[in-house]
């Protein structure tokens, strides 16, 4: 049986991204785990202009170590750095570096995966720590009727101290996780995660799940110093405009005064969504990963124990809710703002509208004034002209009857006098015809 060759290609031309965004599906996947394992994660901000030094020092790593570096614009990479794995990823406006190894130490993080790195540097990352946690797995004990027996308060003292516990079954009871969401005297949080039935992609998962609720509640709790900061400043500026409102409805003889002040004070708001609008819209991005990470989850509850919901419910969202006060406050303060500018504007207008008709009107009156003293004048000239036109046809006149023509000069003046007005008023209503004319032209 032969077949035909297909043609060289199928496809019209690839969009110049298409390779990079099918890859982005397949790019953080999470690291298989299985217990025993430990694990330390940083996530650490970064500024724009560090983003080639970050992968410049991921660079010098893997060169003392013989390894081949992260390509050039890799936004993830992974690799074996010995006894232990590095899982380096970068987000919007941080990287996560994870670090795994095989084993427990045998006081619970007191060998932190970070402490296996070339001495310094950890620490020598650019940018600034958000979040650092060291994260245990271990096998599960399993009671009698096959679930995962809960540790003992002896076990959590072990690995969280006197703190509170918060904790849950996750993945429908294939394991355990907890957390007491503190950072110990190391600088870094803690995880326990307990392993009854998980694969080792879905331990890889829940612990990927554990460090990016704390990272991503981390981010998003960013907004909260701003909207803190924003909180007095609003309300002076709501005072403010309602003391420019009250003025505003009392008294008509400040407006430019007042119109001046709304200017101001709106510029001031402008400032400030300006200056907090990106930070609040990153932290309702941040805070809907949360919620989305935590129902990945799938928990179930634990009697006695706080599970993540009820604990990100309780001590996240209510900052979350004067972010997103502060920031509609924001928003509503520039559209008051603005539609009392609008309004004073508007009153601001109709009174120069008034003052230029009264302006208007005025020059109309003086025009009209001055046409009236031009008509004046104008017959006054005419009599004159007039008056001089007769007198020289009179001495012409005179002169003929000298050189004994038989007329009279008194007559030839008399009979001239309304032919030389009449020719005169023909000529300057000619004048003021033609004077309207060129200014009609030069309206168009």
């Amino acid at each position: 049986m032969s077949f035909l060759p297909l043609p060289e290609k199928l496809l019209p031309p690839d969009h110049p991204e298409r390779a990079s965004l099918a890859a982005e599906v397949l790019a953080r996947v999470p690291e298989p785990l299985s217990a025993p394992c430990r694990a330390t994660y940083v996530a650490v901000r970064i500024e724009a202009e560090a983003l080639d030094a970050e992968l410049a020092h991921i660079a010098a790593l893997c060169a003392s170590l013989g390894l081949k570096p992260p390509p050039e614009h890799a936004t993830h990479w992974s690799a074996s750095l010995g006894v232990q794995r590095l899982k380096w990823e970068r987000h919007g406006e941080f990287s996560s570096y994870t670090f795994f190894t095989e084993g427990l130490n045998p006081q619970p993080y007191s060998e932190p995966v970070a402490a296996l790195l070339p001495p310094g540097w950890l620490a020598a990352v650019p940018g600034q720590t958000v979040f650092a946690a060291h994260a245990k797995l271990m096998v599960a004990d399993v009671q009698a009727d096959g679930a995962a027996a809960i540790p003992l308060a002896e076990q959590f003292s072990t690995h969280f101290g006197q703190n509170m516990v918060v904790g849950s079954r996750i993945g429908d009871g294939a394991g355990l996780a907890f957390t007491d969401f503190v950072i110990h005297d190391d600088g870094f949080a803690r995880f326990l995660l307990q392993d009854k039935d998980m694969t080792a992609r879905s331990a890889g998962r829940m612990l990927q799940r554990l460090f990016e609720i704390e990272a991503y509640r981390m981010m998003a709790l960013l907004a909260l110093p701003v909207a803190r900061e924003l909180w007095p400043r609003l309300m002076t500026i709501e005072r403010t405009l309602v003391g420019l409102i009250e003025r505003i409805a009392r008294d008509a003889s400040e407006d430019e005064d007042l119109l001046h002040r709304l200017t101001a004070l709106a510029t001031e708001v402008e400032s400030a969504l300006a200056a907090s609008q990106f930070r609040f819209g990153a932290s309702r991005a941040y805070h809907a990963l949360v919620t989305t990470r935590i129902g990945e989850l799938r928990e179930q509850r634990i009697r006695g124990l706080q599970n993540f919901d009820e604990f990100m419910t309780r001590r996240l969202s209510p900052a979350m809710a004067t972010c997103a006060t502060v920031s509609q406050r924001l928003g509503d303060l520039s559209d008051r703002v603005a539609q009392a500018s609008n309004l004073l504007s508007t009153r601001v207008n109709i009174v120069r509208e008034r003052q230029n008709q009264d302006l208007l009107a005025a020059t109309a009156r003086r025009a009209a004034l001055q046409l009236k003293l031009q008509q004046t004048v104008e017959g006054l000239s005419l009599a004159a002209i007039v008056y001089y036109l007769t007198g020289l046809l009179g001495y012409g006149a005179k002169a003929l009857k000298t050189l004994g023509l038989p007329i009279s000069p008194d007559l030839v003046i008399g009979a001239a006098v309304p032919v030389l007005a009449l020719v005169g008023l023909l000529l300057l209503r000619r004048a003021h015809r033609h004077t309207v004319q060129d200014s009609d032209a030069g309206a168009t």
